[in-house]
């Protein structure tokens, strides 16, 4: 590897930058979003007692650490980057994966980074509103600069982007250490009052169980983001499993003592009347410094941006080598070594959907989408163990863990189905769209000879335009 090395450093590739530490610092960082200090009550309004939400969030930790252990496994043995897509290429072949990322593109990844971004723009300007209601097209514009601000910087250096995203894991970490800490000095003052009876309330419904789970395993996502950026991993066969179990154990622990704090302080009830719950927690302990826990929600969303699109950009740029996407998001910046294209073709997606759509309903409609190709990637890897057995497996995890896992994912698509059947449904419809998509731009080779003409020429001004090159790596291929 190290005799490469040099012979790369002059080269137009993507460079393998991405070291344990900063590995740890994707899956964290983007995994901690703002749910954890807005609003963790999907699990408790749905077990309805204390105790059984905090077991929620404990199983939920525990099987999304089972999802990263099959997706570590499938990262040391297929190791190129793109992530769910690479490895549903690999199992089931083209149709599904093309469909995958056509609705990853079009609807999933720009209506996801609109929603935690619209958070950052409400949290950012929440200590300049503290009296009065924030005006609605203040965060929507406050939130188009972030956007603007974080492609930008994907788009310049992968180093830099990389570095940010380790200081803002670094503030997310010590947000959820404020939390903590005067949780635990409550508990030791005695402060237990709302755990007695912890298992005693509502009792929770055979509805209502299912759905917590689907709200927990939601605020864990993200564990598979290290995936999609493979190839620029150093030594990926240690660092991807190393900063998976080491990410998952701290995301797990701290969202379980996060939760244990705040019933400390807040009743189950005054839990769910809350807007955000970091806050009322911080005002009751703390006074005046509770005004910076929206700044630490700001900058806890920042990073999520920042990790989402630094990940998923690998995503198109890969589908875009495999030939599912245009050629030219699978060009390299010639100086910055940046996948230039793959990182702002998302930003005029986002920014119609951030003022026009309605983004809840799009994550309602594609939530199930999400889940359903998961599974398939963890079931495609019992299905890789049988029909590829002498496939090099640096790390392996026992059957029992993917067939778990696999089994989890597709039971609550099974349940979205049942439980909401209208949104499932347009989203399963919205996903179908990528089928009639992938025979007329990628079966059908029969295109007119002007439209062909038209595209070659747009690929070479947008080239000239960006400053971009086909990586020297595909060229050799």
């Amino acid at each position: 590897m190290d005799s490469e090395q040099p012979a790369q450093e002059g080269k137009v590739v993507l460079k393998k930058k991405v070291t344990l530490l900063r590995g740890i610092s994707i899956i964290i960082g983007t995994i901690i979003g703002a749910g954890i200090f807005i609003s963790p009550k999907g699990i408790l309004k749905n077990t309805g007692s204390v105790g059984m939400s905090l077991t929620v969030w404990t199983v939920c930790g525990i099987l999304s650490l089972f999802g990263a252990l099959c997706y570590a496994e499938l990262g040391t043995c297929i190791k190129k980057s793109g992530g769910h897509y690479t490895y549903i290429l690999e199992v089931f072949g083209p149709l599904p994966a093309f469909v995958r990322v056509w609705v990853e593109l079009l609807v999933i990844r720009p209506a996801a980074t609109a929603v935690i971004s619209l958070a950052f723009g409400r949290y950012i300007l929440e200590p300049f509103f503290m009296q009065c209601e924030i005006p609605e097209l203040a965060i929507k514009l406050i939130t188009a600069v972030g956007i603007s601000l974080v492609m930008v910087l994907n788009s310049t250096s992968v180093s830099w982007s990389a570095r940010i995203q380790i200081f803002l894991t670094f503030c997310k970490l010590v947000a959820i250490l404020i939390i903590i800490v005067p949780g635990v000095i409550q508990l030791i003052r005695g402060e237990t009052q709302h755990f007695k009876n912890a298992f005693a309330g509502n009792d929770a419904s055979v509805m209502g169980l299912p759905l917590a789970f689907y709200s927990g395993m939601y605020a864990y996502s993200g564990w598979f983001y290290l995936n999609f950026v493979t190839e620029e991993v150093e030594n990926p066969e240690k660092n991807i499993p190393l900063a998976i179990c080491i990410s998952m154990i701290i995301v797990t622990v701290g969202y379980v003592l996060t939760n244990v704090a705040y019933f400390t302080t807040i009743s189950a009830g005054e839990l769910l009347l809350s807007k955000a719950v970091a806050v009322t927690f911080a005002e009751r302990l703390m006074g005046n410094f509770s005004l910076a826990v929206p700044v630490f929600v700001a900058l806890s969303c920042f990073g999520s941006m920042n990790g989402g699109i630094f990940a998923v950009s690998r995503m198109f740029f890969v589908a875009s080598r495999e030939g599912h996407l245009p050629e030219i998001l699978s060009m390299i910046h010639v100086r910055k070594h940046t996948p230039l294209p793959a990182v702002i073709v998302l930003h005029p997606l986002t920014m119609i959907m951030l003022f026009t759509g309605d983004l809840y309903s799009l994550l309602n409609f594609l939530s199930f989408a999400r889940w359903l190709f998961i599974g398939l990637v963890v079931a495609g890897l019992i299905y890789l163990r049988y029909k590829r057995p002498d496939m090099p497996r640096p790390f392996k995890v026992p059957l029992f863990i993917p067939a778990l896992f696999s089994f989890t994912c597709l039971f609550m698509v099974a349940l979205s189905l049942y439980s909401d059947p209208v949104n499932t449904g347009i989203g399963f419809a919205i996903t179908l769209t990528g089928v009639p998509a992938y025979y007329l731009f990628i079966v059908w080779d029969k295109k007119p000879k002007w439209f062909r003409n038209f595209l070659d020429k747009l690929t070479v001004t947008l080239q000239i335009l960006l400053e971009v090159v086909p990586s020297e790596e595909d060229q050799r291929s």
